[in-house]
């Protein structure tokens, strides 16, 4: 009995043990919780570029679209999911190609020259390297087509001044919290554009709605297509304990313009999978797409 009470561990040791081991369940449990909902970019952001672009098939013909979907920032998992498969069904009924990459080394002149529109799907954070912003930057310029689409116009874009004044314009702030999704009122300012086309004066929608530091309405020829009534919805920030109002008076969410040669459409929705089976949302989608391949409306001057 003696020699077994000597070998036998301490109860203190025990707990401590068991403590550890409960903690070290609790950590892994909450990193695992963070990486499944997108946002392990936040607590822990990447700056990893790739520098091999990828293997572009030959089969690719014109029309090509290049859907782009790397996040180096908050990932929306399933926003990518459904917005890419909805995007490649679009293709298919207007005979277009299209190449799905989270490669940034696709952004060189070469491979960039074989495309007509660029997607940036919820595309966040520092997703390219100097070199590969001024690739696009000339493909842009000189008659590329851009569509961003949600976190494409997040404030993870920071660190790439050009891509924020000319193609988002404006700073974002936050997105509401408590609820994150609502149903807003989306009224259309521009029937006339292309992208706007067949869809109704107003709808309903439920999505989360970003805000930013101010309207970009006015700046840099921005042409404002669609906005929200911020009464039919809370735009309000609250987190623990403290609300913040998110109201800008004037609420853009659909924006277009001419960036020299080149077409630029930026839409605030299009977080979650349901928003994708939207009619209205995946119209216009589908209508901002044509826009910016150059198969609707009006040319940008050359």
């Amino acid at each position: 009995m003696n020699a077994v009470s000597k070998t036998a561990m301490p109860l203190w040791k025990k707990l401590l043990i068991a403590l550890f081991v409960v903690l070290l369940l609790l950590l892994v449990s909450g990193l695992l919780v963070i990486r499944n909902v997108g946002a392990w970019n936040i607590l822990f952001p990447s700056h990893a570029h790739e520098t091999v672009p990828p293997e572009i098939p030959d089969s690719l013909v014109s029309p090509a679209v290049l859907l782009f979907t790397k996040t180096n920032g908050f990932r929306h998992i399933e926003g990518i999911a459904a917005g890419l498969e909805y995007l490649e069904q679009v293709a298919v009924k207007r005979g277009w190609s299209t190449f799905h990459t989270e490669n940034g080394a696709v952004f060189n002149e070469g491979d960039l020259n074989r495309f007509d529109a660029v997607v940036f799907l919820n595309a966040s954070g520092d997703i390219l390297d100097q070199q590969q912003q001024q690739a696009f930057q000339s493909w842009l310029t000189r008659g590329g087509g851009w569509l961003g689409v949600h976190a494409a116009g997040d404030g993870s874009h920071r660190d790439w001044p050009w891509y924020v004044e000319n193609l988002v314009g404006v700073d974002f702030i936050a997105h509401p919290m408590g609820p994150q999704f609502q149903v807003a009122r989306v009224e259309v300012e521009n029937p006339g554009q292309a992208a706007m086309q067949n869809l109704p004066g107003e709808w309903l929608h439920d999505d989360e709605w970003y805000s930013w530091v101010e309207s970009p309405r006015g700046k840099k020829d921005f042409d404002v297509l669609a906005s929200i009534d911020e009464s039919s919805y809370s735009p309000w920030l609250k987190i623990m304990g403290k609300e913040k109002d998110l109201r800008m008076g004037d609420h853009p969410v659909v924006w277009s313009r001419c960036v020299d040669s080149g077409r630029a459409l930026y839409s605030a929705m299009g977080h979650s999978a349901a928003s994708y089976a939207a009619p209205e949302h995946r119209l216009l989608l589908e209508n901002a797409l044509a826009w910016v391949i150059g198969q609707a409306g009006q040319a940008c001057p050359e």
